[in-house]
C-alpha cells in the first residue's frame, strides 16, 4: 500500500507550512528575496518521519515538503504586495480578513491554473528542474546521509535563535555597526548588520547575486549618497541624516533600476511563454495518459470559479463598487493564467529560488496601472485595484512554480500528483491562515516597523510608490528614478555582453537594484555569506550544484529559519507584555562583544560546512 497522505505526512507537513512561511515572512520582509524550503523540509520531514517515528516512507516525507514549500511560496507572494496597502496609508493596520482571503485566493489559484500544464512541463518537457532534482535526490539518499543534513539544519536554527536572541531580545549584541561623518557638505556612511540569516542568504544565493546586491548597495550608499547629501543639511546627526538621504532621494534610484529589471523581465516571460507554448503543441499531438493521475476536472473547474468568486469579493469589499471590481478581476485571471505557464517554464529551467517573481509583479503593476488609467479610475479606488491585483497574481505566480517544482519531484520519487495537488491545497489554507496575523505582529513590534530599517520591505515600497504615481496625491521624482533607469539599462547592456563573451559572472539587473534599495548594512553580510561560499567551493572543486549537500546550505537554511522565527517569537512576546531585556553594557564593550560574535559565526559556519 501506498504510503503519501498518512497523518503523520499531514500533520508534519501542515506544521512545517506554518513554520517556513512565517520564517519567510520575517526574512522576505527583511532582505527582499526568500529560499526555497523545499529542501531543507525534505531534510527534517526525513529526520522526524526516520529518527523518531521510525518510519522509512520516502512518499510521506515528499508530501510533508510539499506542503512546506507551499507556506514559503505564499509568503513570498504576499509579503511583496499586501504591505504596500499599508505604506500607502490606505490600511491603518493590516485588515485580517482581507489579507488572509487575498493569500488563500492566489494560492488556490496558482494549484489549479498549474495542474492542466503538469502534462506539459513536469511529464512531456525536458526541462532540468534543478531544484526538483536536488530535492528527490535528498528524499532518495535520505537513507544514508540524512543524519549529518539533519544535525546540520537543527545546528543551523539553534545558532541563529541563539544570535537573534541575544541581538534583539537580551540587548547584549548590537544589531548594526555603523558610523558616519561629514566631509564638507556631505555624508559618508559606513555599516553592516548583524545577521546570521543574512550570512546564510549569501552563502545559498551564492558569489555572484551576493555580490550584486553588494555592488547595488556600495552605488547607493558609498557613491550616491554622499553626492545627495551635500544639499541636505538636516537632521544633524550624520547617521541620521544618511538615512533621511537614502529614504527621500537614494531608493527612488533603486525604483528606477527595478522597473528597467521589471520591463526586462517581459522579455524573458515572452520567451519563456513562446516555449510553453512550444512545449505544448507536441504534448498535445502525441497526447499523454496520465491525466488521470491529476485531480478530477470538475474539482479544478469548481476551485477555478471559486477563487474567481472569491477575488472578485475581496475587489469589491476593497472598492465597493462593481466596475472595478468586474475590471480588476478580468485583468487579474488573464494575468494570473499568463505567469502561471511563465513560472511553472522559469522553475523548471533555472529553479525556484532564482523564478523573477519580482520582475512578474512590476509588470502586472505597471499593466495593470495603466489599463485602469484608461479606464478613468483614481485616487483611492484606483490603488486599491492594482494593488488588489498585483497581491493575487504575484501569490498566484509564486505558487504555481512551487507546484511545477514538487511535482517533478514527486514524479522522480514515484508521488501520485493528485496526491501532491492536495496537500498543496492544504498548505495553501493553513498557511493563508497565519500570513496577516505575522505582517501585523512584525509591523508593530519591530522597531520601525514594516518599511522601517530592520524591515524594509523593498518590494513593497516599490510597489506603493508606483501606486502613489498613479493614483495617489504624492509624486515620485522622476530625476531620480530615470537616473536609476538609466543605470539599469547600462548593467542591462554590460551584462549582455558579458553573456556574449561567455563569461561566468554575470550582472543581473535586479540583485543590484535591490541592493541599492536596501539599508547598505544588510548587503554586507549578504556579500560576507558569497565569499565563505566560494571559499567553500574552492575546497571541494567539484561539488554537484544541484545537491542538498552543497556545501553549507542546510546549515545556512537552519540559520535562516532559526533567526527568522525567532524575530515573530520576539515580536509575539512583546505583544504578550515580554519587554526586551536591557542589561546597560557600555557601548565600547557592546561593540567588542559584537564584533567577536561576527568571527564566530564566520567560524561556525566555515567549520561546520565542511
Amino acid at each position: 500500500m501506498r504510503q503519501e497522505l498518512t497523518i503523520y505526512s499531514i500533520s508534519i507537513g501542515l506544521a512545517l507550512a506554518v513554520i517556513m512561511g512565517a520564517a519567510n515572512v520575517y526574512l522576505g520582509l527583511k532582505v527582499g528575496m526568500t529560499v526555497s524550503a523545499s529542501i531543507p523540509a525534505a531534510v527534517v520531514s526525513l529526520l522526524i518521519l526516520r529518527g523518531l517515528l521510525g518510519r522509512q516512507s520516502v512518499l510521506e516525507a515528499n508530501q510533508a515538503q510539499t506542503a512546506a514549500s507551499a507556506g514559503e511560496s505564499l509568503a513570498a507572494g504576499i509579503i511583496f504586495t499586501m504591505p504596500a496597502l499599508v505604506l500607502v496609508g490606505v490600511w491603518h493596520e493590516f485588515d485580517m480578513m482581507l489579507t488572509t482571503l487575498v493569500a488563500l485566493a492566489g494560492g488556490l489559484l496558482g494549484i489549479v491554473l498549474m495542474i492542466p500544464m503538469r502534462r506539459v512541463f513536469v511529464t512531456a518537457g525536458s526541462l532540468p528542474f534543478p531544484e526538483g532534482v536536488a530535492c528527490a535526490a535528498v528524499l532518495q539518499t535520505g537513507q544514508g546521509a540524512g543524519d549529518r543534513d539533519a544535525r546540520q539544519v537543527v545546528q543551523g536554527a539553534l545558532f541563529g535563535f541563539v544570535f537573534k536572541a541575544l541581538v534583539s531580545f537580551v540587548g547584549v549584541l548590537k544589531g548594526t555597526l555603523e558610523g558616519a561623518w561629514l566631509v564638507g557638505k556631505s555624508v559618508v556612511y559606513l555599516g553592516s548588520d548583524l545577521s546570521v540569516a543574512l550570512l546564510g542568504v549569501g552563502m545559498i544565493v551564492r558569489l555572484n547575486i551576493a555580490s550584486l546586491v553588494f555592488l547595488g548597495g556600495g552605488l547607493g550608499w558609498l557613491l550616491t549618497l554622499p553626492i545627495l547629501s551635500a544639499d541636505i543639511s538636516s537632521p544633524e546627526n550624520p547617521v541620521e541624516r544618511a538615512y533621511a538621504v537614502w529614504s527621500q532621494q537614494v531608493r527612488y534610484i533603486g525604483v528606477g533600476a527595478m522597473v528597467v529589471g521589471g520591463v526586462v523581465t517581459i522579455g524573458q516571460v515572452w520567451s519563456g511563454l513562446g516555449e510553453a507554448v512550444r512545449a505544448l503543441l507536441p504534448a498535445a499531438r502525441t497526447g499523454t495518459r496520465d491525466g488521470s493521475q491529476d485531480m478530477p476536472l470538475t474539482w479544478i473547474g469548481a476551485l477555478t470559479l471559486g477563487c474567481l468568486v472569491l477575488t472578485g469579493s475581496v475587489y469589491f469589499l476593497f472598492t465597493g463598487r462593481v466596475d472595478v471590481t468586474l475590471t480588476a478581476t478580468t485583468i487579474m485571471f488573464v494575468m494570473a493564467l499568463f505567469f502561471t505557464a511563465v513560472a511553472s517554464y522559469i522553475v523548471g529551467l533555472v529553479g525556484n529560488s532564482n523564478s523573477p517573481v519580482s520582475g512578474m509583479t512590476i509588470t502586472t503593476v505597471l499593466a495593470t496601472g495603466l489599463m485602469l488609467v484608461l479606464f478613468g479610475f483614481t485616487g483611492t479606488t484606483g490603488m486599491l485595484a492594482i494593488l488588489g491585483v498585483a497581491a493575487v497574481v504575484c501569490c498566484t505566480a509564486c505558487t504555481a512554480g512551487d507546484v511545477c517544482n514538487d511535482l517533478k519531484t514527486g514524479q522522480l520519487v514515484g508521488a501520485l500528483p493528485r496526491r501532491q495537488q492536495i496537500m498543496q491545497i492544504g498548505g495553501v489554507a493553513v498557511a493563508a491562515l497565519i500570513m496577516a496575523p505575522v505582517l501585523q505582529l512584525l509591523h508593530d513590534y519591530t522597531p520601525g516597523g514594516i518599511g522601517g530599517k530592520e524591515l524594509a520591505a523593498p518590494q513593497a515600497q516599490l510597489f506603493a510608490s508606483l501606486a502613489r504615481g498613479f493614483f495617489g496625491d504624492g509624486h515620485l521624482p522622476w530625476h531620480l528614478v530615470g537616473s536609476g533607469a538609466v543605470i539599469g539599462l547600462v548593467l542591462v547592456g554590460a551584462d549582455r555582453l558579458l553573456a556574449r563573451r561567455g563569461v561566468a559572472f554575470r550582472l543581473h539587473l535586479m540583485p543590484v537594484a535591490v541592493g541599492m534599495y536596501l539599508p547598505f548594512g544588510l548587503s554586507v553580510p549578504i556579500f560576507l555569506g558569497g565569499l565563505l561560499s566560494a571559499l567553500l567551493h574552492r575546497q571541494r572543486p567539484t561539488p554537484s550544484e544541484t545537491a542538498a549537500s552543497q556545501p553549507g546550505v542546510l546549515l545556512a537554511s537552519g540559520a535562516i529559519a532559526g533567526e527568522a522565527l525567532t524575530g515573530v517569537g520576539i515580536a509575539l512576546a512583546a505583544s504578550l507584555g515580554f519587554s526586551r531585556l536591557e542589561l546597560g553594557l557600555p557601548d565600547g564593550l557592546q561593540t567588542g562583544l559584537s564584533l567577536v560574535a561576527v568571527l564566530a559565526a564566520l567560524l561556525f559556519f566555515y567549520q561546520r560546512s565542511r
